[in-house]
């Protein structure tokens, strides 16, 4: 069995007209090839190496960490003398993949590793995630790696990027016991010592997910006297350095592989990257952003194992003499399950190659100057990017969890059984709308998009392109559905009341997501009818009921319906 070959759509991605720009950029027009053997030479070299490592990691997850991850679940980490301890069938697995050379997957080539763009980093762990959520969490880390190669000097590039493709891991230390999504008010304290020229970190954090790792990035408060964010630098710790002590493991409801630590910080010796006081303002906000979509991807993951135990259960059991995939309620949920899933991977793909792009100018731009053409085009897909993550990550999540619900009324009572993996997933998916930021932070995040009109530009964009003649007739409910939503927004703004817009925001972020969502799968069934066409047309037919709804729901809005919410 092999999680990517028996998944048609995967490779789907592989032939986005965007992607070719993608390798080339990334591959500098395969200059590399010259310096290091295993560079590919064209972008079809290229392409065959990703599928290579596709496949070994499709094989690997099914074969073994998919077969591993209830044993993961039953034993979990375990704390000895403040040290973590993965369970012995992670800790397999982590051993697997080191040893397949698949622990730096974007890191660059000059630092020991592959130097993959970020939509193949984002298949492997679409891959993981369905085998293992939890494990996905270890592997899935290396990707704070980004961080350093971006905002750290070239010293530290060259200290730590090459311990992180051998196998080391890594952790961001963000969340305190008093500073969870607000993290401005983030009080773990770092002290420059003058006489050593050295930073020291003292304090707690919390809720660290894999916080026994190697090689961590830390959040805490530089600038003596401040309260707020710009008081806040991140800062390199090496467990190799000492100073740290894993004070408990939480006992979670899901995710077990993954070791979820509080950490005392005590006199921990620390370097600083990139400049003090930007902590959070810039270097935690394009983290946060890569995490995000890390999590999106993992939801994907989820909801795809989902998926398939619902469909291979309903293949096979047997009620009233007849297979139950035919009785009429289970295949209208799996059919709304499936299109949920191609919906959400449409969406995460469709980020995942504008986070290239702004990647891959950000690169360029370290080497020479960018044209005025290059400077406008790299914050286009910035921007793109930007909009489209907190959508990815608090929709994704959202989707995820319906699925898994989805999968064990599926089953029926052997769902609610440990018999049966579905329980399992159910549990590990319920935290992936809440960490990383909860969805209701996404709505946070994502309004502003809504109320100045890029998310109405960007559907007017995506509608613009050419379709097939088969998706004509869902371009233009879509377009239907893009015209109800602009109504939605101007309704919601006519009120004049930013108390108001808050309670409807929800609301509208779920209408803008529906659109764009419905318009990416759109497209995807354009260009590959076969694997789409079916989910498209169901999800849109989802997504009109829902925006109608929410439609309904403005229209008839009064300052009378706060009050009646407010009062519970």
């Amino acid at each position: 069995m092999n999680y990517y070959t028996d998944n048609p759509v995967l490779r789907h991605y592989l032939n986005h007209p965007l992607f070719r720009r993608i390798v080339e950029m990334r591959e500098r027009n395969f200059a590399e090839a010259e310096k290091y053997d295993y560079a590919p030479v064209d972008f079809e070299e290229a392409v065959a190496g990703y599928e290579q490592v596709l496949t070994l990691v499709g094989e690997l997850c099914a074969e073994v960490v998919a077969p591993n991850a209830a044993t993961v679940d039953t034993t979990g980490p375990t704390l000895k003398e403040g040290r973590v301890e993965y369970a012995p069938a992670s800790e397999e697995n982590m051993q697997m993949f080191r040893k397949a050379g698949l622990m730096g997957i974007s890191i660059p080539r000059q630092y020991g590793g592959l130097n993959f763009p970020t939509t193949i980093f984002t298949m492997l762990e679409d891959l993981v995630a369905r085998a293992d959520a939890g494990f996905g969490n270890l592997w899935g880390l290396q990707e704070c790696a980004e961080t350093i190669n971006s905002f750290g000097t070239e010293e530290q590039r060259e200290r730590y990027l090459p311990r992180i493709a051998s196998g080391e891991t890594m952790s961001m230390d963000l969340t305190e016991p008093d500073a969870g999504s607000d993290l401005q008010s983030v009080r773990l304290k770092a002290t420059y010592n003058e006489a050593e020229g050295r930073w020291y970190l003292n304090g707690v954090k919390r809720f660290i997910t894999n916080g026994d790792a190697d090689i961590h990035l830390v959040l805490a408060r530089s600038e003596e006297g401040s309260s707020d964010g710009r008081g806040l630098s991140l800062f390199i710790y090496d467990k190799r350095n000492g100073g740290v002590h894993t004070r408990r493991i939480e006992d979670k409801m899901g995710i077990h592989g993954s070791p979820t630590c509080e950490l005392v910080y005590n006199n921990a010796p620390a370097e600083l990257c990139g400049s003090r006081k930007m902590g959070l303002i810039k270097y935690v906000m394009a983290l946060m952003n890569s995490a995000r979509i890390g999590i999106a991807t993992q939801s994907v993951g989820l909801s795809e194992a989902a998926y398939s135990e619902a469909v291979g259960y309903a293949d096979n059991r047997k009620q009233f003499g007849r297979e139950i995939k035919n009785f009429a309620p289970v295949y209208e949920m799996l059919g709304e399950m499936k299109a949920r899933l191609d919906a959400s991977r449409s969406l995460l793909y469709a980020t995942a190659r504008n986070v290239d792009m702004t990647s891959c100018f950000e690169i360029l731009a370290r080497e020479r100057s960018l044209t005025p053409e290059e400077r406008q085009e790299a914050k286009a897909f910035s921007r793109v990017a930007d909009a489209l993550t907190p959508i990815v990550k608090g929709m994704g999540s959202e989707i995820c969890n319906r699925n898994a619900y989805d999968s064990i009324q599926v089953h029926g009572g052997s769902g609610y059984m440990k018999d049966y993996t579905c329980e399992r997933l159910y549990r590990d998916a319920r935290i992936t709308s809440i960490y990383e930021g909860t969805t209701q932070l996404q709505v946070v995040a994502a309004i502003r998009y809504a109320t100045n009109g890029f998310y109405s530009t960007l559907l007017d964009e995506y509608l613009a392109e050419e379709v097939s003649p088969a998706m004509a007739p869902v371009r233009e409910r879509i377009v239907k559905m893009a015209e109800i939503y602009r109504t939605a927004v101007a309704r919601a703004q006519s009120f004049g009341c930013q108390e108001t817009n808050d309670f409807l925001s929800r609301r509208i972020y779920e209408m803008a997501s529906y659109c764009i969502m419905s318009a990416l799968l759109m497209l995807d069934a354009s260009a590959n009818e076969e694997l789409f066409a079916s989910s498209a047309r169901r999800f849109t037919a989802m997504s009109e009921a829902i925006v109608a709804a929410h439609a309904t729901f403005i229209e008839n809005y009064t300052p009378e319906v706060l009050n009646d919410y407010r009062s519970c």
